[in-house]
């Protein structure tokens, strides 16, 4: 990943600093460098720094209130706004695709004569690898199996074929089209206002033709806050899940005995030595390098799971997964807690509405990155690529995994608990010790997590560095290494505040969906945004003043001449000037 900071288009429009000379119709071809080190903002970074220590300061000193005051905001959240997690994510699904099939996906990401800067096959590459993260290995398994011994509420019967079907197309409801449409919502607004109107790599900065000059005074930083609080929570909460799968992987292979808090928080410190180690070491060195090598890995163990599993159910589980997902998608998006059902509420607390608050604190990140790596493709290839890239990995992973773990659980019966539930940082391990050299798989799972995890919070790390120096493609290694170590610290305390080993994703649960809230509202407003530059772009422009053109003359020369009017085309001189 590398964030280049952008150039700015010379006829961008007036209000982003673009030449006014130029005629507002008049392609976009040339542009001018832009400032690569704006330098640090120090409202942005200091009150998100402050706020930020303050809160690992009151998990250090007071845990338990930090875990009472989550809990209760979490509760308060769901109920209060449960509902409208749900109706937004399905919108963002709908605009994105009305986005792709309407006149608006004809625009590109960059000038009007701008090639892609990535080969299409290098683009896959790149979003297949920021598809695959540390949250497949942790869920691979356990989200399908848990499904399966424990359907939604009001679904099926456990553990039936029925059940079965509904716990893919559950699973794939939540890895598939949904997450990666809130993605491509920031990514869109970012990439359209670098590459085309010249804007800086900053959030706000979408905003610009909703709030003008309040885009880069207080309502501005303020978004930009909200951005790196997202981010902040949502690595902290992937590093929390490393973790425990990390953790699990050492307790199973009996490199240690009971893995409780200080194991833990001992994985979480070394992780994050690792990854703010390879986010100063450089883009190059650092994230490509590690995306690389676990794009590799990841495939060798799907491959060997793929050939030591189930091979025929899995080839005949996709197009099933698929279908059960397509059929079953409407009813999945509308799901909510309409009747006031508990069971139902704590379901959709503990799975979908904590999953869209996970992907809505991850979107600075991964919308900038497949932004940087969009540059010069239109919104039609954006959305394609971005939200069926993606899905198809997702597809293949969970009907490799989860197939596999379900089928084990039909035939054997030995993939739950003794109470019947599902341990979901152990049913990849328990899996895999099915299968041959178990001892060799594990490690490898566990050295995956590790590079996922690293991978990925070195990226995050520059993102939040970059949003605290003024969308710097270079922040200060320092800004780095304090996000880094905040993201943490403040994993450790959402791992201490869940209450130990056993219930520790519950405080990575509770504290995602808060800090989640207040980005999705500044995401429904980005899609307005977004939505009021696209309106304004020259090429729509083009089209909108062609028709009147065309229809004046038409009108004009039918009325003048009656049925002997005719339009004619003529070849163009070359010494002859344009005229727009």
């Amino acid at each position: 990943m590398s964030l280049d900071t952008p150039t700015a288009p010379e006829s961008a429009d007036p209000g982003d600093g673009a030449d006014t000379g130029r005629h507002p119709l008049a392609p976009i071809t040339a542009v001018a460098p832009a400032d690569a080190h704006p330098g640090r903002d120090w409202v942005v970074f200091g009150v998100t720094g402050v706020i930020s220590i303050a809160f690992v300061a009151w998990g250090l000193l007071d845990t338990e209130s930090l875990s009472t005051v989550s809990a209760g905001t979490k509760d308060a959240a769901i109920k209060g706004l449960g509902w409208f997690f749900v109706l937004a994510a399905s919108f963002f699904v709908i605009y994105v695709l009305w986005l792709a099939a309407s006149k608006y996906g004809r625009i590109p990401l960059g000038a009007d004569d701008e090639q892609p800067e990535f080969r299409t096959t290098s683009w896959i590459a790149m979003m297949f690898s920021a598809g695959m993260g540390i949250g497949l290995m942790f869920w691979g398994v356990a989200e399908p199996l848990t499904h399966f011994v424990t359907p939604p509420p009001g679904t099926t019967q456990a553990q039936s074929d029925e059940a079965f079907q509904t716990a893919m197309a559950t699973t794939m409801f939540h890895w598939g089209l949904h997450p990666w449409a809130i993605y491509a919502v920031v990514g869109l607004a970012i990439g359209y206002g670098m590459y085309r109107k010249g804007r800086s790599g900053l959030l706000s900065a979408a905003f610009t033709s909703l709030f003008g000059d309040r885009a880069n005074g207080p309502a501005g930083k303020v978004i930009d806050i909200l951005a790196i609080f997202a981010t902040l929570f949502g690595s902290a909460a992937s590093l929390g899940l490393g973790a425990l799968q990390i953790g699990d992987g050492l307790e199973f292979n009996g490199w240690v005995g009971t893995v409780g808090t200080p194991i833990l928080v001992t994985i979480i410190a070394v992780l994050t030595v690792a990854f703010i180690a390879s986010a100063v070491s450089g883009i190059a060195r650092g994230i490509q390098w590690l995306s690389n090598i676990n794009m590799v890995l990841a495939l060798a163990l799907a491959l060997f799971v793929f050939v030591a599993g189930p091979t025929l159910l899995i080839l005949n589980l996709i197009p099933s997964a698929l279908g059960d997902y397509v059929r079953e998608f409407v009813a999945m998006s509308a799901r909510t807690d309409a009747n006031g059902d508990a069971a139902l509420a704590g379901w959709l607390s503990g799975w979908t509405i904590f999953y869209w608050a996970w992907w809505v604190s991850w979107t600075p990140f991964v919308g900038m990155f497949i932004a940087r790596i969009s540059r010069g493709r239109t919104i039609r290839q954006f959305v394609t690529g971005v939200l069926l890239v993606p899905t198809v990995v997702s597809l293949l992973w969970f009907a490799i995994f989860g197939g596999a773990g379900i089928e084990r659980q039909r035939t054997v019966g030995d993939m739950v608990d003794a109470d019947g539930s599902v341990n979901s940082t152990g049913a990849l391990f328990r899996l895999l010790d099915t299968m041959p050299i178990a001892g060799v798989t594990t490690v490898l799972v566990m050295v995956l997590v590790a590079i996922f995890f690293v991978s990925g919070a070195d990226a995050a790390s520059i993102v939040m560095g970059s949003l605290s120096e003024k969308g710097s493609h270079d922040p200060r290694r320092a800004t780095v290494v304090f996000w880094g170590a905040l993201t943490g610290a403040v994993a450790a305390i959402m791992l201490i505040i869940g209450g130990g080993d056993d219930t520790a994703l519950t405080g990575l649960q509770n504290l995602t969906i808060i800090a989640a809230v207040p980005f999705v509202l500044v995401m429904v407003l980005l899609c307005v945004a977004l939505y009021k530059d696209l309106r304004t772009d020259r090429i729509v422009q083009v089209d909108r003043r062609s028709t009147q053109l065309v229809e004046e003359a038409v009108v004009e020369g039918a009325c003048t001449h009656g049925d002997e009017f005719h339009l004619v085309t003529r070849i163009h001189d070359p010494d002859e000037p344009r005229q727009y």
